[in-house]
């Protein structure tokens, strides 16, 4: 029988496994019901990103007995193998991962299996990169990406440094499961672990390795020698996360010898004070880097999340104002760019393949198509599109070519199985310095391509409904919708609805609803795997830039009228 939220408390209070401090931080909640409840209510669960939450003392909560009990499950789920398996574990910039990230290593060791890890922050697309150069059997990263400050998560990868699909977290949660008792946990110190060989530190090679990858994925690095690097000016800002490093040495290394980086988000900080949230999908983030763009003249403005595997980019329109790109828009750009100058250069293979998201802008595809290219839709979360990665590798059916999703994270070549916001980095420069030859700016050239093929615009909106009563609301949300599909939306009939819960066109179930309209735009209610959230996506085709702002407006606001009315 499941335990209640206060019954579970009493259980963490007189487990003999926890520590004093975590007791205390606990009995200082003691009689507070609502807290309690929001703490105990359920277990952290493995969403699009892993596990992720609030720091603090629960079985809601990340702290390092979480750590450890998901450590052993997965621990448990490597050894099945039979083979003695190694996992490589990095951390980004928060608080306290570096002490979860070592906590888990302690745990592997003590099951017995090598842990590699790094000493101080790497970005996530590096954990991915090395799981597949040391032949790991797994890995793991400390972060939660974009999340306020009093978050941390953990993100699980196979050995192909995909994230887990869901038939393998599904392994590792039931593994997760049958451990009881943080007694059940085993672990040993650090100092026993190196004597035993047990945690090998990570060194420069390694960032050698992965900055040579990255490097290699240049469309024309002979365009950059030449010096149309030293031609562009650029603004970076790393958002207090892992990307200072790797994106500036990638960068200088492909020929870009104008970079300055933002001083006040430069260097690692898990406070993020200069930001109310370290996102690059949020204008707000870019306020400092834009003021220095406007000191230094930057063409392009870039800025990476906390653990390096979003980029958010900012250029200046035709008014001559810097205007932050959505995903959409820089993926179609990047899209363009790749595939027009592999064309060029007659590398573009017949079984080419781009793979974006259900909830991604149809510009990108539509861009593909018109250059031969196969487009792949999955399911939101770059661990399908790895997982599509890893079937092409085995098949040779398609070529891999580029991925992304409408949330700023992209990858293009086959060294990782995540999104890379380094590569992201090196690809929009470069494009950026290559156009800038061609005396266009990168917002003249999305100008262009609306003209060619139609003006797509698109919107996110979210509503945050934190706890048990906002899971509740969430729920109730998408049952509405379920159960009452609209037949018109702002005057625009509904020609179908799309429910992924029950698996569609090949894809896993997903507590997904899709709205296709008639005039061929969308919109999409989807609850966010890793952050107390539900979110809406909208998307139209216009005719030109006024037509679609005034129909995306009109289908927004119908849309978010009946969410917030329900929440």
């Amino acid at each position: 029988m499941k335990k209640t939220p206060q019954e579970l408390y009493e259980a963490w209070l007189q487990d003999p496994g926890i520590d004093e401090a975590t007791k205390e931080e606990l009995r200082s909640i003691a009689g507070k019901t609502a807290e309690i409840e929001d703490r105990f209510f359920r277990d952290l669960e493995f969403g699009t990103g892993g596990l992720r939450g609030v720091m603090g003392a629960g079985t809601n909560r990340m702290n390092r007995y979480v750590i450890g009990k998901a450590t052993q499950g997965f621990a448990e789920y490597l050894l099945k193998g039979g083979a003695a398996p190694s996992v490589v574990i990095a951390h980004d910039s928060r608080r306290n991962s570096d002490v979860f990230s070592l906590e888990a290593a302690c745990v592997l060791a003590a099951n017995g299996i090598k842990t590699y890890l790094f000493r101080t922050l790497r970005p996530t697309p590096q954990l991915s990169f090395a799981v597949r150069k040391l032949g790991a059997a797994g890995g793991i990263v400390i972060t939660a990406s974009h999340n306020p400050p009093e978050y941390n998560g953990y993100k699980v990868y196979a050995s192909d440094g995909c994230q887990l699909v869901p038939d393998q977290a599904e392994q590792v949660i039931e593994s997760i499961r049958r451990i009881e008792s943080f007694d059940a946990v085993k672990r040993i110190g650090q100092a026993e672990a190196e004597a035993q060989g047990l945690i090998e530190w990570l060194g420069d090679e390694a960032d050698q390795d992965f900055v040579d990858a990255v490097k290699a994925q240049a469309v024309q690095p002979e365009l950059l020698r030449q010096g149309a690097g030293d031609a562009l000016t650029v603004v970076y800002t790393p958002l207090h996360g892992a990307g200072n490093l790797p994106v500036r040495r990638v960068l200088a290394r492909a020929g870009f010898a104008n970079v300055h980086v933002v001083p006040e988000q430069e260097q690692p900080d898990g406070g993020f004070p200069t930001v109310k949230s370290p996102n690059p999908e949020e204008h707000e983030a870019f306020e400092l880097a834009i003021k220095l763009a406007d000191q230094v003249g930057a063409d392009i403005i870039i800025g990476t999340d906390p653990d390096c595997d979003r980029m958010g980019s900012v250029v200046k329109n035709d008014e001559g104002r810097y205007v932050v790109l959505t995903g959409n828009q820089a993926g179609a750009i990047m899209v363009h760019y790749l595939l027009s100058k592999l064309k060029e250069q007659g590398k573009l293979p017949a079984n080419g393949t781009v793979i974006k998201t259900i909830v991604t802008s149809e510009m990108g595809a539509d861009i593909a198509a018109s250059f031969g290219c196969k487009v792949i839709n999955t399911l939101t979360g770059f661990k399908y599109i790895g997982e599509q990665m890893t079937k092409f590798e085995s098949s040779n059916e398609h070529v891999f070519l580029f991925g992304y999703e409408e949330s700023y994270g992209y990858l293009t070549g086959t060294y990782a199985r995540d999104k890379d916001a380094v590569v992201a980095s090196l690809l929009i420069c470069e494009a950026a310095a290559y156009y800038k030859s061609q005396g266009k700016t990168l917002y003249d050239v999305l100008l262009e391509l609306y003209s060619e093929y139609g003006t797509y615009l698109e919107k996110l909106e979210s509503r945050t409904l934190k706890g048990k009563d906002g899971l509740e609301k969430i729920g109730a949300i998408m049952s509405d919708w379920r159960s009452n599909p609209p037949t018109e939306v702002a005057g625009v009939k509904v020609d179908r609805m799309l429910d992924y819960a029950g698996g569609l066109d090949g894809l896993p179930p997903e507590n997904v609803l899709k709205f296709m309209l008639a005039d061929g735009s969308w919109f999409c209610l989807r609850p966010s795997g890793t952050e107390p959230k539900i979110k809406l996506y909208f998307a139209v085709r216009g005719g030109d830039l006024n037509s679609a702002a005034a129909s995306l407006e009109r289908l927004v606001a119908n849309v978010m009228a009946r969410v917030d009315a329900l929440a």
